[in-house]
């Protein structure tokens, strides 16, 4: 059963839902409440971030930058990175290619 359209949990406090798959890319939208983190991670995807609302601490490759909402932030292949929310928000993410282990066909 796929996946896309519907809202899944990932991290406490956390929920996302993934909008569209194409062939070698797609798209997100990721909530979060006010204070939930994105768990420290890497994949070999390109990723680019636009934030929806509220604002949010990124750290990417050990460097950390706030980011606010209207603002975008790219991610490149390979490099660990998380995010925390400062406040409750919503972030727009794009990856190419396809993140095959979120999505379900």
């Amino acid at each position: 059963m796929s996946n896309i359209g519907v809202w899944e949990p990932a991290e406490p406090g956390v929920r996302r839902k993934i909008l569209t798959v194409g062939e070698s890319i797609m798209n997100m939208v990721v909530e979060f409440e006010a204070g939930a983190e994105g768990y420290e991670h890497s994949h070999p995807h390109e990723q680019l971030t636009y934030v929806l609302s509220g604002s949010f601490e990124f750290r990417i490759g050990g460097e950390k930058r706030i980011v606010l909402a209207g603002e975008s932030i790219y991610i490149p292949s390979g490099v660990r990175h998380g995010v925390t929310a400062l406040e409750a928000g919503a972030l727009h993410d794009a990856f190419t290619p396809v993140r095959e282990d979120l999505v379900k066909r």
